[in-house]
């Protein structure tokens, strides 16, 4: 895989993407409360509520994914008109989540998952509900929202199965049908052991218990017998990837023309597996319609998962902490000494302002990296939590320098630069100054080497404040190449 087509992707590409999601949506509620005594009234433990809490479930958890991931999500379902519709529509509104597909029924009431909690110790669990297929009417409305948006342009469909009564058999192979006419890949989240309403969609997501329910036999979970049954369903449904995911052993994809991918798990302690399943298939239907590859996909789906289960109950990956996540991992395999782009690195920036980590920003050409270059790039950093280095490109020192600068190509003094310890990010600008820049990125604190005065200092007015370091004495770029010159005119070199 390349982490860093993922971390490009994800700074950038996948915001213009137009995902729909189309399922049995929920709201998943939570009464926390304390237990010190019994009911008189029975022989009942008495739950003194302290705090009620609401989040998106089901297919509507896989919108919300979608949506702290920066795609432009909208949901078709549907539902009751009640309370609890409402609820479901301001924790949409929230997220940023077009709702226009959700139907409401005057037959049914809104799917709600209602948790009572004592000391932090599940005690009740009530579902509201009526489970059933979609009336005739129902379903014609939410075709007609999906037509419409297909017609718009739309890049990928999530089909979330909860067995609720929105994705049946009929309905199932008419969203496929017509996403196939529209050229557009369908990742289905099954439920169940019959996977016919889902044959020829483009990718599905099983967890190992679902895909050994469908294949009708259970397996150890090991690269064979998985591989086995897998590539058993693929054939037999015309499905074009089957993507399993293996709690402890990640994930693994079977595709076309003997495709075989493995991505291990990466989460270092398991909080909770809740909405793992559904974090995974946003990620992967976003980065396929993105037109990722499928190894860079399914390690994308697998690094998100790998931060949810790190999470208490259900929550939605959020696009920064991600991307955080890729570029730390590219650091660990020796990818990550490269520049970042304006999106990546003001992301990034974006990440460690809301965890109240301050930043420092210093600029320069760093043309022949030497000592002195070194020894003020570590000052600067002691100054804050992390050091973002802005880099003139090569016409900017040309422009700055003379025609004869730089001696060493931006990529290579990028590189250098970011391989060094103190320094958590490089991004190359084209200006003259780097004012465009630290405005993108709102350092707190802005460093300058030399003899300058704060208020001559280019973007002071986009950062907390300036500091003046000065350089190490004997030391400088121009000095080296003088003195290089000279020794090849004496015959030195």
């Amino acid at each position: 895989m390349n982490e860093m087509k993922c971390t490009s992707f994800l700074a950038e590409k996948i915001q213009s993407l137009r995902i729909a999601v189309i399922g049995d949506v929920m709201v998943d509620r939570y009464f926390y409360g304390e237990v010190k005594r019994i009911s008189p009234e029975a022989p009942v433990p008495v739950n003194r509520v302290k705090k009620v809490d609401s989040v998106l479930g089901g297919a509507a958890n896989v919108a919300a994914n979608l949506s702290n991931l920066g795609c432009n999500v909208f949901v078709g379902g549907v539902t009751g008109d009640d309370d609890n519709r409402r609820i479901l529509e301001s924790l949409l509104t929230k997220e940023k989540i077009d709702f226009g597909g959700l139907v409401k029924s005057r037959r049914r009431s809104t799917i709600t998952k209602m948790r009572i909690l004592g000391a932090s110790q599940q005690m009740l669990r009530l579902d509201f509900e009526e489970v059933g297929d979609l009336y005739p009417e129902e379903a014609d409305q939410i075709k007609q929202w999906l037509l419409n948006l297909m017609e718009d342009g739309l890049d990928g469909i999530a089909v979330s199965d909860y067995a609720k009564g929105v994705c049946s058999d009929a309905f199932c192979q008419w969203v496929i049908r017509m996403a196939e006419a529209h050229h557009i890949p369908v990742l289905v989240d099954p439920k169940g052991p019959r996977w016919e309403k889902y044959e020829g969609c483009t990718f599905i997501t099983p967890n190992l218990k679902e895909m050994c329910e469908a294949a009708g036999q259970t397996v150890p979970n090991e690269d064979g017998p998985v591989l086995q049954i897998a590539q058993m369903a693929r054939e037999r449904y015309r499905i074009r990837n089957v993507v399993v995911t293996r709690s402890e052993k990640g994930m693994t994809l079977v595709g076309e023309k003997r495709t075989v991918i493995h991505s291990p798990a990466s989460a270092l302690e398991v909080f909770d597996v809740s909405g793992a399943g559904d974090t995974a298939a946003a990620v992967l239907i976003a980065a396929a319609a993105g037109g990722l590859t499928l190894p860079d996909a399914v390690y994308m789906a697998n690094r998100a998962a790998g931060i949810v289960v790190g999470k208490v109950g259900t929550y939605p990956v959020h696009r920064d902490e991600l991307l955080q996540d890729l570029l730390n991992e590219e650091r660990k395999l020796g990818y990550g000494f490269r520049p970042l782009s304006w999106k990546e690195v003001a992301d990034l920036a974006q990440i460690w302002h809301k965890s109240g980590e301050k930043i420092v920003f210093t600029n320069g050409c760093f043309d022949i990296l030497h000592v002195g270059h070194v020894s003020y790039l570590e000052k600067a950093a002691k100054l804050g939590k992390h050091l973002i280095v802005g880099l003139n490109s090569d016409a900017s020192v040309q422009r700055l320098k003379g025609e004869t600068r730089p001696l060493v190509h931006e990529l290579d003094r990028a590189r250098i630069l970011a391989s060094l310890a103190c320094v958590d990010a490089v991004v190359i600008f084209h200006e003259d100054t780097p004012a465009k820049l630290i405005k993108t990125i709102r350092p707190d604190i802005l460093v300058k080497g030399g003899d300058y005065r704060p208020d001559q200092v280019a973007g002071r007015e986009y950062a907390g404040k300036v500091e003046i370091i000065e350089f190490e004495e004997g030391y400088s770029t121009t000095g080296l190449v003088e003195r290089i010159a000279g020794m090849v005119r004496e015959g030195k070199l």
